[in-house]
């Protein structure tokens, strides 16, 4: 016989349903979301199966904080000392706190050999740079602090073919404010529609301090003349982008060091992120709270285009993880009133309920009862039966030691009968 549902019933069960898979979806979409700000993600490619635990911490600073190369090199060597103190050593052949650091030196005109111009936006870097960018390379290689020449740049495939018609122009010239530089790598545009939005139609190029100093000279600091080549160059120090990948004996252990070194003379004017856990289910318990703090801009501090698209998403995973609570909120409220009906229900019905317990309880205890006494008969039967057969045996036993000796008397009379004759 088929159950009949009342309408109420299909329409909660329905409601219950899509509320479920609304909730499913939003999660997916929203783990989509945190998985291309690949940019996050640094520790991860650091790692690259090595034990251990590591945390990608980056600290965005104003352009008055006065945060440059000294202070970098001051805060490596107290990370250093405190991992020392937590027994955390470097692995052979590997560095123990990779990191880098940046400033956006402004825009600037960039020319080439032939007749290609173009406006682009220049940023000097330095360090593990292009470890925490995860650009993809469309040509050419990413140049380091490690290389003899320091005047190699890295531009996006917008730039070059604003210049040369062309991404394979790795080795060729460009000019940026008419001081030379040869193309190291190209690069792809971003991919991702928060990272094209935040990153805006100008082309992108990346240089190395040393370059920058050249081609800004005093505008970016009021260094020390360097005097290159009769150019008038400054050595450039200031950061306002520092990012490093720390080991994690235990948690937050990065993140506290980075805080406690860092905020403290650098209060109002820094902004410290951790890229490892922004994204973690567990950040967006309260996701609506606060949605301030992911602004752009705050505290004077202008952040890059990579940082703003990842501000972006964090926006965005807010409204979906939002949503999904809500959604949530639909079968957590059914399960509540199932709960309350199944109790009512129990309370209305407990006699009954007593009782039929009661009942099944004597009714599964006389089953066995009985059980055991037919046992206890057949057993009983079964030994009656033995015995009685047991008696049969004895009795034919005898009965055959009688007719034996009736025989042998018999023979003996015959035997003396015989022998009177």
């Amino acid at each position: 016989m088929r159950a009949k549902f009342k309408k109420w019933q299909i329409v909660t069960a329905a409601v219950n349903a899509a509320a479920i898979v609304g909730a499913l979806v939003l999660t997916a979409v929203g783990a989509s979301a945190a998985k291309s700000q690949s940019y996050n993600n640094a520790a991860d490619r650091w790692r690259n199966g090595t034990k251990g635990e590591y945390t990608q911490i980056s600290c965005f600073f104003s352009n008055d904080a006065g945060f440059d190369i000294n202070s970098m090199n001051n805060l490596r060597g107290k990370l250093l000392n405190k991992l020392s103190e937590a027994s955390v050593t470097a692995e052979p052949g590997r560095t123990l706190v990779p990191d880098g650091y940046s400033l956006r030196a402004g825009t600037a005109q960039v020319t080439c050999d032939v007749t290609g111009r173009s406006e682009a936006e220049i940023t000097a870097v330095g360090g593990n740079f292009f470890l925490f960018r995860d650009f993809r390379l469309a040509s050419g290689a990413f140049f380091s602090d490690r290389d003899l020449m320091q005047d190699g740049a890295v531009i996006d495939k917008r730039l070059a073919w604003s210049l040369y018609g062309s991404e394979n122009i790795v080795g060729k010239n460009i000019y940026i404010n008419n001081v030379q530089l040869f193309v190291s790598g190209v690069i792809e545009t971003p991919s991702t529609e928060a990272e094209e939005r935040c990153a805006g139609d100008v082309p992108k190029a990346y240089i190395s301090y040393y370059a920058a100093g050249r081609i800004f000279g005093s505008e970016l600091t009021s260094g020390r003349d360097m005097g290159m080549e009769g150019e008038q160059s400054a050595e450039v120090t200031k950061i306002t982008c520092y990012e490093c990948v720390v080991p994690d004996p235990v948690e937050n252990f990065a993140y506290n060091c980075i805080k406690e070194n860092v905020e403290e003379t650098n209060k109002g004017k820094v902004s410290i992120v951790n890229n490892t856990e922004r994204f973690r289910p567990k950040k967006y318990r309260k996701p609506l709270e606060k949605l301030d703090g992911y602004a752009v801009q705050k505290d004077g501090i202008s952040y890059p285009f990579w940082e703003n698209a990842s501000r972006m998403v964090e926006v965005r995973l807010s409204f979906i993880y939002g949503a999904r609570k809500l959604l949530l909120i639909i079968p957590l409220l059914t399960l509540i009133c199932l709960v309350i009906t199944a109790f009512r229900l129990y309370q209305r019905k407990k006699q009954d309920l007593k009782k039929a317990v009661v009942s099944f309880v004597s009714a599964k205890w006389r089953a066995l009862r009985n059980r055991k006494e037919n046992e206890a008969v057949k057993a009983k039967e079964k030994e009656t039966e033995a015995l009685a057969e047991a008696d049969k045996r004895k009795l034919k036993i005898k009965k055959s030691e009688k007719e034996g000796l009736l025989w042998k008397k018999q023979s003996s009379k015959e035997s003396q009968h015989s022998q009177q004759h």
